[in-house]
């Protein structure tokens, strides 16, 4: 029995998140219940047909992890020209985001309500994807947890493979650590290249709105790290 426990240890996923445990408010629940689906996209291992999904060919945007979705719904109702598909692992950020969306009349927006990792592999189809957006993930600062930062080659690797021939991947932090941490992983891969990158205090963000997070961070006294990376054509 202990050696079946070794086993199943050793080939368990790397987390890069905490399913954290937060209460559905009344309103929440009930955006879930009415608004999924409508908004909502069931987690599947095959992959999507994005302008069936959609009803229309346009430029599609990958938010991963948008916590309570403000921002997303913010960036779908500025660009109606594109269409975004937001995941998030925290049930109760997903109805927040239901319930602005319905506030919003947004019809260009889809959430999944799983691990983005495994949306990636299985559902997004390869070489599809116009924008992916990874705004303040889980900067995992204790250096034994180092391994659990979402940002690794293979995650590169990943969204390589989903973006378009001209696709970018945007990224922001307020770690200081983290953003070595992320210097030192582009700059190991040729899978993309730098087209901006930007250190500031909240009043330069690389075209997108503010988040909570970010705010969060600047209370802190933190500085902001925005970087927009370039998917490389390959030689």
């Amino acid at each position: 029995m202990a050696a079946e426990q070794d086993v199943s240890r050793q080939h368990r996923p790397i987390r890069s998140f905490v399913r954290r445990a937060g209460r559905l408010t009344p309103s929440q629940q009930k955006a879930l219940d009415a608004l999924w689906p409508e908004f909502g996209v069931e987690y599947a291992g095959q992959a999507l047909a994005l302008d069936e999904l959609f009803g229309r060919h346009a430029p599609v945007v990958v938010e991963i992890g948008f916590g309570n979705g403000e921002t997303l719904v913010q960036q779908a109702v500025e660009n109606p020209d594109h269409d975004y598909i937001g995941i998030e692992v925290h049930t109760p950020g997903v109805g927040h985001c239901l319930i602005a969306a319905r506030k919003a009349r947004v019809t260009n927006l889809k959430v999944i309500e799983h691990d983005a990792i495994a949306v990636l592999e299985t559902q997004i189809p390869a070489l599809a994807v116009r924008r992916i957006n990874l705004y303040f993930p889980d900067p995992w600062p204790k250096k034994r947890h180092h391994k659990r930062r979402i940002i690794q080659a293979s995650f590169l690797e990943l969204c390589a493979s989903r973006l378009t021939a001209n696709g970018t991947l945007h990224i922001a932090t307020d770690w200081a650590n983290y953003a070595e941490h992320i210097d030192e992983v582009f700059a190991q891969s040729d899978l993309f290249f730098i087209a901006e990158r930007s250190e500031h205090s909240g009043d330069k963000p690389l075209d997108r709105p503010m988040t909570k997070f970010e705010r969060r961070g600047l209370r802190k006294g933190h500085r902001i790290w925005d970087w927009k990376f370039e998917r490389a054509h390959p030689a």
